[in-house]
């Protein structure tokens, strides 16, 4: 068996970026740009008011701050996408709506809360505003600016300011195409699964967990189905999925007479990279090479399937992705409770961890550890990893864990000091 940081590192290595695509902006949430952008317009254009009230020129208030308020003609009115008939004059004010271009000539928009609010003339008794309110043109971005880099992932302030420059369309990485497949004569779809079933069948719950983790990490799910105890069934699937990008199985990798996986994969010229890894759950991991597409067999148990994709799949697919950062960040946390380990494995437990006030973390076991029970890790949001060089944990102890998803950054309550 080789460690999880060489299992890792191996496949990795064998992991390329997908091609380049050309998408729709509406489209591209949570895409990853292939090349850099640079503005092709100014924005904002032109200089536009932040506030509703009056355009005006600070030279015309001044003189209030010691004579007290000053009353100013009122000559138009701007609303928001019209422009001022002509420039401002001495003595005048316009009525002006946020986002209203600025008429030539004033420098100050005061707040109409500030003012009587007059049609014809207009006073204005609060000078707070002198020389505020008005948004720059360019105070974005001008045209020629570089926007977004190559690399980065389309969230929806990126989109926004993709859009605010008039950017239809982008060129993104294309998302990896994951075929998924199960294999055991004990497994039934959901959909064909009945309490009639119940006592001799069990529904492959990895067939939608897999894909639902596919999706998350970027990439698009091929689900193919249940592969019976069959070497040609198995076949067919594996088959089916030289046409995507990467495969992944579930089960059918250990020692047992129905176990297949291994060796049909290499009857048909794949090349096996390694199998079992030194960790639980999990250990019977497998990766190989089908021509140029990328197997990773994953255990049959559900939770083993899982926590291997969130350490070794999500980091592939997100490479794939053009990603830098392929890895979940993991946290120092104290271990509250005493824990026994019987093999001396890495060991990634369900836990659920929480923050205290002073910012550090606390561990406690989110359930029963076998790798079977699923709702332990339902109830988990993390998974603490323990090296396995010894066979007692004691409590308090430090370890790392692995967020999953992102409860660890969410609160009940909202604290803003």
């Amino acid at each position: 068996m080789i460690t999880v940081a060489e299992a890792s590192a191996r496949i990795l290595e064998c992991i390329e970026r997908m091609p380049f695509e050309t998408v729709a902006l509406a489209n591209a949430a949570g895409r990853v740009l292939a090349g850099g952008i640079a503005a092709p317009i100014t924005s904002p254009p032109w200089d536009n008011s932040s506030m509703d009230g009056y355009a005006v020129r600070s030279a015309d208030l001044i003189p209030g701050i010691v004579n007290g308020p000053v009353r100013l003609r009122v000559v138009a009115a701007i609303a928001a996408g019209k422009f001022a008939p002509r420039p401002l004059c001495g003595g005048e004010a316009m009525r002006i709506m946020t986002g209203a271009p600025i008429p030539e000539g004033a420098d100050t928009v005061i707040r109409k809360e500030d003012t009587d609010e007059g049609t014809d003339t207009v006073s204005v008794g609060n000078l707070r505003d002198l020389g505020r309110n008005v948004r720059a043109a360019g105070e974005d971005f001008r045209a020629g600016d570089a926007l977004l880099a190559a690399g980065q992932m389309l969230r929806a302030p990126q989109l926004g300011v993709l859009a605010s420059a008039g950017v239809r369309s982008v060129e993104v990485v294309r998302a990896p195409r994951v075929a998924i497949i199960s294999s055991g004569d004990e497994l039934v779809e959901l959909d064909d699964f009945t309490p009639k079933l119940a006592a001799t069948k069990i529904v492959s719950s990895n067939s939608l967990t897999l894909a639902a983790l596919v999706r998350e990490a970027g990439g698009e799910p091929v689900y193919l189905g249940i592969a019976r105890d069959d070497p040609e069934n198995l076949r067919e699937l594996l088959e089916q999925g030289r046409g995507c990008d990467l495969i992944v199985t579930s089960a059918g990798l250990s020692v047992g007479d129905h176990d297949h996986v291994r060796g049909v994969f290499e009857a048909l010229g794949g090349k096996l990279g390694f199998w079992r890894v030194r960790m639980r759950p999990g250990a019977p991991l497998a990766f190989g090479t089908l021509g140029r597409i990328p197997w990773i067999g994953l255990s049959g148990n559900p939770v083993s399937a899982i926590v291997t994709f969130e350490v070794f799949v999500r980091p592939a697919i997100r490479k794939m992705l053009g990603l830098s950062r392929l890895f979940r960040q993991t946290i120092p946390v104290r271990v509250e409770e005493p824990i026994t380990l019987n093999a001396s494995l890495m060991h990634f437990l369900r836990a659920f961890v929480v923050r205290a006030d002073d910012g550090s973390y606390a561990a406690n076991l989110a359930g029963a550890q076998s790798s079977a029970v699923l709702t332990s890790l339902a109830r988990a949001n993390a998974l603490l990893i323990l090296p396995g060089d010894k066979s007692t944990i004691e409590a308090g102890e430090t370890h790392r864990a692995m967020p999953l998803g992102d409860d660890l950054d969410l609160s009940d309550e909202l604290r803003l000091t």
